[in-house]
């Protein structure tokens, strides 16, 4: 889950707006993805494993508020990214290899010491899902695979920025331009520099709610969030100037 002071996103809601940014993607600078279906699909439902788990999702005890995503256990992060991926292989190999790779890449880029435990449930976590990833990979294009897995990246890191909200925003790494895309902005309106989108305007939208106080319990947090009220986000992305 997302949280920004009392509005709360769902991961899965936040991944919506990376899939409407997969749709948009594409002109004579930035190429659209492809095959283009399957990656959108891959985008929107990359948050997949926590469609459940953001429907009762866990209290952090020090602050009486909902955990944030990036604070939630590390057992929990990682049954909810190991039970991704088999999530969408009843829609597409090629998304669930794509979310596959998308949380192994979370754990790769991970730093830091660990407890043996951790350490070693880790490990477990990423032979589990390269031995998925060589089995849906069969037959496919490498450097097709590793170029979509790079825009998943990017477009998850600029949707980030939209719901959390981080702007500006520098989305480093996108694939086939020599180029660092900055995001920018205040509100709903968001300048994109330079512009990676097949049309001269794009709108994305998601929802949040609001849940206001404090919580002694998951029992009546999850209440409260059943409750919370649903607030309509927009943002519209224009080049600058």
């Amino acid at each position: 889950m997302l949280v920004r002071d009392d509005l709360v996103i769902g991961q899965p809601a936040h991944a919506w707006v990376s899939g409407q940014l997969a749709r948009a993607w594409g002109n004579a600078a930035f190429p659209a993805p492809a095959p283009f279906e399957a990656v959108c699909l891959a985008a929107e439902q990359h948050d997949v494993g926590w469609a459940d788990a953001d429907l009762a999702p866990p209290l952090d005890p020090a602050t009486g508020r909902p955990a944030p995503f990036t604070a939630v256990a590390r057992p929990y992060h990682l049954a909810v990214w190991g039970a991704a991926p088999r999530r969408l292989l009843s829609q597409s190999r090629y998304a669930a290899l794509l979310v596959s790779l998308h949380g192994t890449g979370l754990y790769e880029r991970l730093g830091g010491d660990r407890p043996p435990e951790v350490a070693a449930a880790i490990a477990a976590y990423l032979d589990g899902q390269r031995a998925l990833q060589a089995e849906l990979s069969a037959g496919l294009d490498p450097a097709e695979v590793t170029r979509n897995r790079a825009l998943l990246r990017c477009w998850d890191s600029f949707s980030l920025a939209l719901c959390l909200p981080h702007l500006p925003w520098r989305l480093e790494g996108v694939p086939d331009a020599d180029a660092t895309i900055v995001v920018g902005g205040d509100g709903e309106a968001v300048s994109v520099d330079p512009w990676p989108f097949r049309h001269a305007r794009v709108e994305v939208a998601c929802e949040g709610r609001r849940l206001e106080g404090r919580f002694a319990d998951e029992a009546a947090f999850h209440a409260a969030l059943e409750a919370a009220p649903w607030v309509p986000l927009r943002w519209v992305l224009t080049p600058p100037g």
